[in-house]
């Protein structure tokens, strides 16, 4: 399983006015974006289904939240909810439907502390999302910023989230990160595309596996 640098979580409400989210995130993968985490938990199923449909389309991989949708290669979970709830079984990775690709799905948690992510280890996750990692303005009642020392020794490949930009992405990935996932410095940006470019210039490549 492949796991890329750079998640971009959607919230359109932070969308400077006049900007389409689908615009905004087609900027983003010409800028080199590759994964997409797709909230806009708002919006019936059947819309959501349709803008991950889209975005697909132009060869991202989607990410679905909180709720599968048709095609998505993963699925990211609030930090309550656990694998056997969502799949109606055991977390084995047999046990999980298959991506567009026939890759098994990617799944992961929000977590707010390394020991949410140690339980998210435990329960069967793939990977977590930790945050805050800074101070944010997207989600400015999360807590404290956890900083880099939380990062140190996770049981996962875990993103750091919350106030990430490129220039803290690679202080994240040092300190212990798989990689940042980024969600207001993007969607409020004046030229979002260009914020990708830093952002990916910052991280290091992935490590290939065999």
């Amino acid at each position: 399983m492949s796991l890329p640098r750079l998640l971009l979580l959607t919230d359109r409400s932070q969308l400077p006015l006049g900007r389409s989210l689908l615009a905004t995130i087609a900027a983003c993968a010409e800028a080199g974006l590759t994964h997409v985490v797709l909230r806009e938990l708002d919006e019936p199923v059947e819309h959501r289904a349709r803008l991950a449909e889209l975005l697909m389309a132009r060869g991202l991989d989607v990410i679905a939240a909180h709720t599968p949708l048709p095609g998505a290669v993963g699925l990211n979970l609030p930090a309550s909810a656990s694998c056997n709830t969502s799949f109606g079984g055991p977390p084995a990775r047999s046990e999980r439907p298959d991506g567009p690709t026939n890759s098994v799905l990617h799944l992961g948690r929000s977590c707010h502390s390394p020991a949410d992510v140690a339980r998210a280890a435990e329960d069967g996750f793939d990977y977590a999302m930790l945050s805050p990692y800074a101070l944010t303005e997207s989600k400015p009642g999360y807590g404290p910023p956890l900083g880099p020392a939380a990062f140190a020794d996770l049981p996962l490949p875990t993103y750091a989230l919350g106030g990430i930009t490129p220039d803290n992405a690679a202080e994240a990935v040092e300190a212990g990160a798989h990689g940042v996932a980024v969600m207001g410095a993007v969607m409020r940006a004046d030229e979002p595309a260009q914020v990708v470019r830093d952002l990916l210039t910052a991280l290091p490549a992935p490590a290939v596996t065999s």
